[in-house]
């Protein structure tokens, strides 16, 4: 296990969270750590072999076309058949080979579109506490959304369950190693952005570390 680093420190402004707020059970991973059971399944070509243990996971935000939400322009574009008549946007981003393991949309509904085990194509080029290449060793997750606009109470609260999941399956995801993908490739990418509350999502996954009932 790598040692923890404290390359990254996340600065949200919250109000207190409230011992009212639900957090759901932690999601099911197969037995062979592969799929997440209550995840809808799509195939993405864009991945292969994993040259290292994972040990981080880095969070997106994504929205196809930038800034509207719903449609299968995100299933289109990780399986590369996006329509590029559907939007001029897309046009630009056709020819792009990209997939992440999973994506929470805005109602807290999951996709899986890579195995746990393999690779997604999710980081390009990157690096996480001195090391590159981050698809190798990391999971990818991405929100529907986008930098400035708030995220979904639901998404939040899914993402933690699925977190706490991962954590079970793989220990050395330790808090310092949950980033953002402008953290592991800054300069180059801003998402999940300002608008993600890191103090908000840290102390939903705090309530299940301390086994908190729904």
């Amino acid at each position: 296990m790598l040692a923890p680093c404290r390359a990254f420190q996340h600065k949200r402004n919250m109000d207190v969270l409230t011992t009212s707020l639900w957090v759901g059970a932690v999601p099911e991973i197969d037995d062979n750590n592969e799929w997440l059971q209550e995840a809808r399944r799509v195939a993405s070509p864009n991945c292969d072999d994993r040259t290292a243990a994972v040990d981080a996971v880095i969070i997106h935000g994504i929205s196809l076309p930038p800034g509207r939400y719903g449609g299968p322009f995100i299933d289109q574009l990780f399986t590369n058949t996006l329509d590029v008549d559907a939007d001029a946007y897309f046009s630009g981003i056709q020819s792009l080979r990209v997939s992440s393991h999973l994506l929470i949309d805005r109602n807290g509904s999951l996709t899986q579109y890579v195995p746990f085990t393999r690779r997604a194509w999710h980081a390009g080029e990157s690096s996480l506490c001195g090391r590159t290449a981050c698809n190798d060793f990391s999971i990818g997750i991405e929100l529907e959304g986008s930098d400035e606009e708030d995220y979904e109470d639901a998404q939040y609260r899914v993402l933690a369950d699925v977190v706490a999941a991962l954590q079970e399956c793989w220990p050395a995801i330790t808090r310092d190693r949950i980033v953002g993908h402008a953290d592991i490739a800054p300069g180059r990418k801003t998402d999940p952005g300002p608008a993600f509350d890191w103090d908000y999502f840290f102390r939903l996954l705090d309530r299940h570390r301390a086994g908190s009932p729904r």
